[in-house]
């Protein structure tokens, strides 16, 4: 096989430089294009640049001609612009379930995405030292795992743990583990989960944290038919930072300065309807949970639980509770 010269590789470093080294700000002349394909041992003259800029553009690569000072060529259009990967930067940083050394892994890898120059930009956008992060590292492994099982329609089994005072994973289930029928994937309160469908549990569907799940594994066996009733918009909005449990008809009466807040939570297509000139009310199915009351007690009298009774008699026994706590 015939050994590959940087004149024969010469319009690919081209093309790196271009891309690694240009922006609007930083074009490069053809003497310094010239230069730098020397050093990869290509040797280039004025028309050879012309050429091979030419092709570059056929090819797709958007190189563009700055004939004002600075003088030079510099690729303006790429496939992700830098506000985009700032964007990126920021989901990967504050992600939770992202391991420290994998942000910053991945945090690298979109650095090359932009030239050199907005690379440093973007690395002074990034703080992630003192951040809360998974310390589980085979996550990454886990999630290949179940996006192969949903999309294969096979069923899972895994090991599901919490951690104790040593920082040492305990496991749930006497260490056995789980089998369950993978739907979906859904990202709420900063952690990422997996929705599926179990037997072997009283309720048909739950939800577990996919850093907390261990040895992942695909089975041969095809997941359960209950699978294709689920629904996983509607199952999203009843739970408070997924909190499990039993399913309620909740009817709140709320001011009207938490119309945004009550859209933000339910979305546009829920029913509010006034009462009085100051409030509306407004019912929803839930799964009611310390989450759920956390986020009831926020608004203070300006939210108020209508039905069902039980939930109200809850809600007094919490607050009881919480206020022979702080005697």
């Amino acid at each position: 096989m015939p050994r590959l010269t940087g004149q024969k590789l010469r319009i690919l470093y081209l093309m790196r430089i271009l891309l690694t080294q240009t922006d609007e700000t930083h074009p490069l002349t053809v003497n310094e294009l010239i230069a730098k394909l020397a050093k990869h041992g290509a040797s280039a003259e004025r028309k050879t640049i012309y050429d091979d800029v030419d092709a570059l553009r056929k090819f797709g690569i958007d190189v563009i001609m700055e004939k004002n000072k600075p003088y030079g060529y510099y690729v303006a259009g790429r496939d992700f612009e830098l506000p985009e990967l700032k964007l990126l930067a920021d989901a990967v940083q504050s992600s939770k379930f992202i391991t420290e050394n994998k942000s910053r892994q991945l945090i690298k890898k979109l650095e090359e995405l932009a030239s050199i120059h907005d690379a440093g930009k973007l690395r002074r956008q990034v703080f992630i030292h003192n951040r809360v992060k998974s310390m589980n590292e085979s996550i990454y492994y886990s999630v290949d795992t179940l996006h192969e099982a949903i999309s294969e329609g096979k069923k899972i089994s895994f090991k599901y743990f919490d951690y104790n005072i040593k920082k040492e994973r305990i496991f749930r289930n006497d260490g056995k583990p789980y089998i369950v029928s993978p739907i979906a994937l859904s990202w709420s309160e900063d952690n990422y989960y997996l929705i599926a469908h179990s037997d072997e549990r009283a309720e048909d569907f739950t939800h577990f944290r996919v850093d907390k799940m261990s040895v992942v594994t695909k089975l041969r066996e095809n997941r359960s038919d209950a699978v294709g009733s689920f629904n996983l918009a509607d199952y999203s909005k009843k739970l408070f930072g997924m909190f499990g449990g039993e399913e309620a008809e909740v009817k709140l009466r709320m001011s009207n300065a938490l119309i945004g807040a009550a859209i933000d939570r339910f979305g546009k297509n829920i029913a509010m309807i006034a009462d009085g000139n100051e409030h509306f009310t407004l019912s929803v199915r839930i799964v009611p949970s310390p989450v759920f009351y956390g986020w009831l007690f926020q608004f203070g009298t300006e939210c108020e639980v209508v039905y069902p009774q039980r939930l109200i008699d809850d809600l007094k026994a919490h607050c009881e509770k919480f206020l022979a706590w702080l005697a």
